[in-house]
């Protein structure tokens, strides 16, 4: 086999993947020192064109919704080089969006404690709880994810039932999610991540959002549900 055919063949394998479906990164971008605001971003590589594309999101937490001008979608405009991955298309428009940041005093070093993973190729059912502990405040914590609504014309929600207890009998239940927000084709909902701020006062959910394309192939997308404690 020539050199010219080996090419040929490696670009068939690192481009075959991403046909199959268009799948993102999440990246934790960071807190503010208070924990009340939250910036993430995510990327990918469109399913067809090959473009790389990003989104970046600054997220209060308190009322669980983007802060004005905190939600920012790029798509480059020619197809992704072989042997990349996309991920340049966030490091500008992360470089494009500096004063947003500080606008909210988001400190990329103040990432997210991490509470709660879940393992890459799992499917979590619906409705079946997750538990986790935030060690330094003692604190326990239970998760339902309620999906509503899927595959109707109108568009599926979710929302997260949230059980928190610690050492001295506190128990408190929060409701978190958006039920009336209808999203159009998608097919499931999981719980991927949890976080906390690096106070322990704020809850990030990362949810992986599966939609289904009417030609037979699937999309990856991620959201936040945000909480404060």
């Amino acid at each position: 086999m020539n050199r010219k055919l080996i090419l040929l063949a490696v670009m068939a394998i690192m481009i075959c993947p991403l046909l199959a479906g268009d799948t993102a990164v999440f990246v934790d971008l960071g807190f503010s020192a208070d924990g009340r605001t939250y910036m993430f971003g995510q990327y990918g590589v469109s399913r067809g064109s090959l473009r790389p594309w990003a989104e970046l999101g600054v997220v209060d937490v308190a009322s669980n919704n983007f802060v004005r001008g905190g939600r920012i979608n790029y798509i480059h405009d020619s197809p992704i080089t072989a042997g990349h991955d996309g991920s340049g298309a966030l490091y500008r428009i992360i470089a494009r969006n500096v004063a947003l940041a500080d606008q909210y005093n988001i400190g990329y070093l103040l990432q997210g404690h991490l509470l709660f993973v879940s393992m890459e190729n799992s499917s979590p059912l619906a409705n079946d709880p997750i538990e986790f502990r935030n060690f330094p405040r003692s604190e326990s914590f239970r998760a339902t994810l309620i999906p509503s609504n899927y595959g109707t014309a109108a568009g599926s929600s979710f929302t997260i039932s949230l059980e928190r207890m610690n050492n001295s009998g506190l128990h408190r239940t929060y409701t978190v999610g958006s039920p009336g927000i209808r999203r159009p084709g998608i097919v499931s909902y999981h719980i991927r991540r949890v976080i906390s701020d690096p106070r322990s006062t704020s809850i990030v959910f990362v949810i992986e959002m599966q939609r289904q394309n009417n030609d037979g192939s699937h999309e990856i997308r991620y959201m936040v549900e945000t909480v404060r404690l």
